[in-house]
This record gives structure tokens, C-alpha cells and sequence, in this order.
């Protein structure tokens, strides 16, 4: 059976949500939606201008209607990482979680056989994170999104492993999406922070668990997976090898050199040229590669897909796997039963 082409990594914005400082208490500058005209609205914080939106951030039909013309059958929703709230008191953050969490399931409740949530924690806190993650999973929400840092804090913080602990013994996907990318006058020209802070983050988020020993601490059976192809780290593998065997006086060594957790993680497939999914392909191996598009945001791919169906060097099969069949198996168990429906797999049929 042919498995459903399934794009791991799109975002959402809700139509509208309460005002924040009075839901939370905490003082601004806080996200809200400015209106426009008939489907399209500002995405605002404080008083500053952040992000332009259409009606296809909130509005599943317009959603629907880009996936068919781009021929994706699932699409997992995530949040846009502006509503993390990792800065802000941990109470504040859960209220947060739990505001944009709900409206998430409002958002793809018209089509829940084709919209799958991710959700969103309070990552600061680790016992909140875990609790929310755990409400979410109980009211339907498939996988969770989380940050690459919070703070200063890499992926290898103890609290932050503990919850990626938490992830796996609850059986649930990871998404790591870059955010809070640095400021300076370097880079804040030419969308700099995007261009280059944005694949240098995700970078460090990986080696981050490898160098500080997190992949050495969490199972296997960890399901994770980096957007934007992993951001620069499958160009550098060669010289993060070198750095382990030769300068360890300065490293704090993970048990084993880089190259040997390249296994232990997916990435998806907004990279946009031919050579870039090639050396990922080369990298990672096809395996640990899934369909994403970074929807609807003008940065992503357009149309859904277009780079794995037209690259000429993947099999068929490694195609097949890009598009869905790895997506299946890292959203698990947890596909609810009318996507599975949707999939064609409520008996597993697509995963073997």
C-alpha cells in the first residue's frame, strides 16, 4: 500500500485568542491579532508589526484547499514559535500553552482526519511542560513542538532532558523548531537572523545533544525531529568529527563521535535544492528525512513537496519514504483514528 503524503512541519495561528496580559497577569509586550480586511489580519507584538497573515494560518478549509492543489493528505500543526513564552514565569507560560493548545484543537477539529495537532509546553518549567503535555495527549493532540534553547539553556539541560524522558515514555513525537535567534546590527539585515541565525541554532541544538551527552542519557526510542534539514549541521559532520578525536581537552565528549547519533534523529525537507536534500540524503540516509514546508509562511516550500518529487537521484522508494512513510512511523500510535483512517493504515499496513 502506498503510504498518504503527510507534511510534518506547517504552523498555525489562531482567528483570535484573550488578551494575554489579562489572562496571565504578566506585563507585555504580548502577541495579538490586528484584523484586516476579509481574510488577512497582522500578527502584532506589543505595538510592533511581526508578521502578515491570511486566512490560511486559522482557517481549515483554506488549509484543505492548498494541500489538495499541492497533494498532501495529512499535515501536522504546529504552533508559531512566537507563542512560546519561554521567557516569561512559568505560570504564565502554561497559561499560555493551555490558551493556544485549545484554540489548536479548534483549529483542525473541521478536518481531524486530515489536521493533526502538536501542541506546545511551558518549557522552563519541566514538571508543568510534562503535565500540560500530558492534558494534551489526553484531549487529542498527537505530538508536541518545543524550542531548540530556552534561554541559555541547550537541549542537554538536565530539565529539558528530563522532559524529552517524559516524551518518550509517553510514546510521543518531538518537534524542534529554531527560535529567539539572536539580534545585532550584523543581523538584522538582509532577514539575517533567518537566513543564517535560524540553520546556525538548529545546528547547536543538535550538537548540543550530542557533545553535552543527550542522546547518551534518552532512550532510543526517542522519536525527534529538526526542522529546516537540521539547519548547517549535516555540511559539518566531517569537522565535528575532527574537533572529538583530536581536541577533547576542549570538548565535553559525548560517548561516541557525531557521526555515530546521526540515527538518532529525523529532520524534515525544507532545504530547497537539489543538492542540499542530496547531502542529506548522503548524511542521514533517506530513512531520517520527512516531507515539511514550513507553511504558510512565505519562507517555505511552494508546492508542498515539490523538491522530493522532482529530485532525480532518490529511488522511488527512498521517495515513498520522504513523502509519508517515514511520517508515520514518527507520529506513532498516536494517530488518531480518523487520520489513520485518512492514511489507510488503521490495521499498520502503510508501516510495513
Amino acid at each position: 500500500m502506498t503510504p498518504p503524503t503527510i507534511d510534518i512541519h506547517t504552523h498555525y495561528v489562531p482567528k483570535g485568542w484573550p488578551d494575554l496580559e489579562q489572562a496571565t497577569g504578566g506585563s507585555g509586550p504580548w502577541p495579538w491579532l490586528r484584523a484586516g480586511s476579509e481574510g488577512e489580519a497582522m500578527l502584532m507584538l506589543g505595538s510592533q508589526e511581526y508578521r502578515p497573515l491570511q486566512a490560511n494560518a486559522w482557517a481549515a478549509g483554506e488549509r484543505l484547499a492548498q494541500m489538495d492543489a499541492d497533494g498532501v493528505d495529512l499535515q501536522v500543526v504546529s504552533p508559531t514559535p512566537l507563542f512560546f513564552s519561554y521567557a516569561r514565569e512559568p505560570r504564565e507560560a502554561l497559561k499560555v500553552s493551555r490558551i493556544f493548545n485549545d484554540l489548536a484543537l479548534q483549529v483542525c477539529e473541521p478536518a481531524r482526519d486530515r489536521l493533526i495537532p502538536f501542541c506546545q509546553v511551558p518549557l522552563q518549567d519541566t514538571d508543568a511542560a510534562c503535565e500540560e503535555l500530558d492534558r494534551c495527549l489526553d484531549n487529542g493532540h498527537v505530538g508536541v513542538e518545543i524550542g531548540n534553547h530556552v534561554g541559555d539553556l541547550d537541549l542537554d539541560d538536565e530539565g529539558i532532558i528530563a522532559f524529552l524522558q517524559h516524551c518518550a515514555e509517553r510514546d510521543v513525537a518531538v518537534f524542534v523548531h529554531p527560535w529567539d535567534m539572536p539580534s545585532s546590527p550584523r543581523l538584522d539585515r538582509w532577514m539575517a537572523r533567518w537566513l543564517v541565525g535560524m540553520p546556525a541554532e538548529t545546528h547547536l541544538s543538535i550538537l548540543s545533544l550530542i557533545l553535552g551527552r543527550g542522546f547518551d542519557r534518552l532512550p532510543e526510542s526517542l522519536r525527534i525531529c529538526f526542522a529546516h534539514g537540521g539547519g548547517s549541521f549535516a555540511y559539518w559532520v566531517g569537522r565535528m568529527d575532527n574537533a572529538w578525536h583530536r581536541r577533547g581537552d576542549l570538548i565535553a565528549k559525548s560517548d561516541f563521535p557525531p557521526s555515530h547519533y546521526l540515527d538518532r534523529f529525523s529532520v524534515d525537507s525544507v532545504v530547497f535544492s537539489d543538492q542540499a536534500l542530496r547531502l542529506l540524503t548522503d548524511t542521514l540516509g533517506a530513512e531520517h528525512i520527512m516531507l515539511g514546508s514550513d507553511f504558510p509562511y512565505p519562507l517555505g516550500e511552494q508546492p508542498a513537496g515539490n523538491l522530493i518529487r522532482r529530485a532525480g537521484f532518490l529511488t522511488g522508494q527512498q521517495r515513498e519514504a520522504m513523502l509519508g512513510r517515514n511520517a508515520l512511523r514518527f507520529l506513532g500510535p498516536r494517530l488518531g483514528k480518523p487520520a489513520q483512517h485518512r492514511a489507510g493504515i488503521l490495521n499498520d499496513a502503510a508501516l510495513r
